[in-house]
């Protein structure tokens, strides 16, 4: 028997673009072929789905444009949380450095557990408000 296979996950945004760079540059990852910005252009960048992948190709993730979402409000069910992703580092020092390079590349601090000393973790929100986790594996 076969199973389907996961391609990727697909996070909506208003700033389609935006988020991607986001996620694009805390990840280490790059656009597919095709859906890199255009180079020198000043116009307003209307793409409205875009894919990013690792070093051998992998799809890692998609961001697509939504007008209408709503930003999550976690911890509080107001607006819920559609889904989150979980980002894994080897230490706590690790932990502590991607969490700077995320807030400097737009995330904001929901939830600061990096003292359990189980599974230190922090739970951020992406600039679109989705929420995160960075977590010691």
């Amino acid at each position: 028997m076969t199973y389907p296979v996961l391609m990727h996950t697909a996070i909506d945004a208003r700033d389609c673009r935006g988020l991607a760079e986001f996620y694009r540059r805390l990840l280490g990852v790059r656009y597919r072929p095709g859906d890199e910005p255009a180079a020198g252009d000043a116009a307003p960048d209307d793409a409205d789905w875009l894919v990013l992948v690792d070093d051998d190709g992998r799809r890692v993730m998609a961001i697509q444009a939504k007008a209408d979402t709503t930003a999550p409000t976690w911890p509080s069910e107001a607006v819920p949380m559609q889904m989150h992703l979980d980002f894994s580092v080897a230490t706590v020092e690790e932990l502590h450095r991607h969490r700077d390079r995320a807030e400097q590349l737009g995330a904001r601090l929901l939830h600061d557990r990096s003292q359990d000393d189980d599974e230190p973790l922090y739970v951020l929100a992406d600039p679109a408000g989705h929420p995160f986790c960075l977590l010691v594996r």
